[in-house]
């Protein structure tokens, strides 16, 4: 089981650049992927798109990549050789045209590929795979993150399950003394209005069996003893399970809601609200399973 909050951070370095990649992730429905990339990679973002929806199926995840270049004595490094192409070639432009040749350092220092550093034009050829290199080590930092993560939540979940499993035997054990406590308090009820009947007498046979037919929760029961075992195989699962874990809690929800309406008993009712409140919490921590 894998949380979907996680963070991971790679790099990767040639020639003096290093390209750095971090990934981080929050909690999503769907798997969204948003990457920030230097303008001049931008065609790069379907590759890293994809390389992320290999390990990840769920989540936002947000990918930045950035490259740092090395630096000589705390200045930019200078490209001369570009530097006096771009001269060159702008003095010929202008004998060409008959315009001046005025060209300030300023001017050249802002031409693409003269200053070499984060604003110089990258190739995405040649930079893929370096940033493919670094993004794989951020991916695999954040899966262990988010495996730590899932680890720590199966372990909650686990234990409240055990609670829920306690809290429905508990109802099983009182469920059947409800038509008991039914006949009772008819009897009782009968006494005091005057009118006195035998326990054997056949209407109130009768209206004990309808009771205890609308009272009968062994479905119920049965079917939140299912959900307990197929809950639990999700939780060993080595699959993205979030979607299926966020269904059965509903159903469970609807197995407890219908125990608390069938069975109006104060004990059965008091177990029904304190496990709906056991299943709440688990449903608030499956917000976050991928």
């Amino acid at each position: 089981m894998k949380s979907m909050t996680g963070f991971g951070r790679g790099e990767a370095r040639l020639e003096g650049t290093t390209w750095v990649v971090e990934c981080s992730s929050v909690n999503r429905k769907q798997l969204e992927v948003a990457v920030n990339l230097p303008r001049d990679l931008n065609d790069l973002e379907t590759a890293v798109r994809n390389q992320v929806a290999a390990v990840c199926s769920r989540g936002r995840v947000n990918v930045q990549i950035r490259s740092d270049v090395a630096e000589t004595n705390g200045q930019p490094r200078l490209d001369v050789a570009v530097a006096a192409q771009y001269v060159k070639s702008l003095r010929d432009l202008a004998a060409q045209i008959g315009i001046s040749a005025d060209i300030s350092l300023g001017e050249i220092s802002r031409l693409p590929g003269v200053l070499v550093g984060e604003s110089a034009t990258a190739d995405p050829e040649t930079s893929w795979p370096l940033i493919q290199q670094a993004l794989a080590a951020a991916l695999e930092q954040l899966i262990v993150m988010r495996s730590a993560e899932g680890d720590h939540l199966r372990e909650e979940m686990e234990t409240r399950l055990k609670t829920i499993e306690a809290l429905a035997g508990s109802i099983a054990e009182k469920a059947p003394l409800v038509p008991v406590h039914q006949r009772q308090m008819l009897r009782q009820r009968l006494e005091q209005a005057g009118l006195p009947l035998p326990l054997d007498d056949e209407r109130l046979v009768k209206e004990i069996a309808l009771f205890a037919d609308r009272t009968d929760i062994s479905e119920e029961l049965s079917r939140a003893g299912s959900h307990l075992k197929q809950f639990r195989a999700y939780l060993a699962s080595t699959e993205p399970v979030g979607r299926s874990l966020d269904f059965l809690v509903q159903e469970f929800f609807r197995e407890f809601n219908t125990m608390g309406s069938k069975c109006n008993q104060a004990e059965i009712a008091h177990a029904v609200v304190s496990a709906k409140t056991e299943l709440e919490k688990i449903r608030e921590q499956v917000q976050n399973v991928e």
